[in-house]
């Protein structure tokens, strides 16, 4: 059953860029790509608990700040690791961006 929650307006979240928010007790941040995919994941690396909202975006992947572990953000899984995190889905409507929770 989908629960679907109005997050913020899409132009909000910056391209090659990320915005971090708070949905209950959970810290989630969308990362919008360049071509202006949305993403949504849980903010926290499975690895030592970095801010990914403070990682590099690039293609569909953010590097984590403090080790570099690349993780996939359609999947949270961290690349060459079978570690993840969660995501979230995601869609756009009438300028804004719902999470599915």
């Amino acid at each position: 059953m989908a629960n679907w929650i109005k997050i913020v307006a899409f132009e909000d979240v910056p391209v090659m860029g990320s915005r971090k928010v708070i949905v209950g007790v959970e810290e989630i941040v969308l990362f919008k790509t360049r071509d202006e995919s949305i993403f949504a994941i849980n903010n926290i690396c499975p690895h030592k608990q970095g801010k990914l909202s403070e990682g590099l975006v690039h293609e569909k992947t953010i590097t984590c700040p403090l080790h570099n572990w690349d993780i996939d953000l359609e999947t949270g899984t961290v690349k060459e690791e079978s570690e993840c995190t969660r995501t979230y889905e995601t869609k756009v409507e009438e300028g804004f961006v719902y999470l599915n929770l």
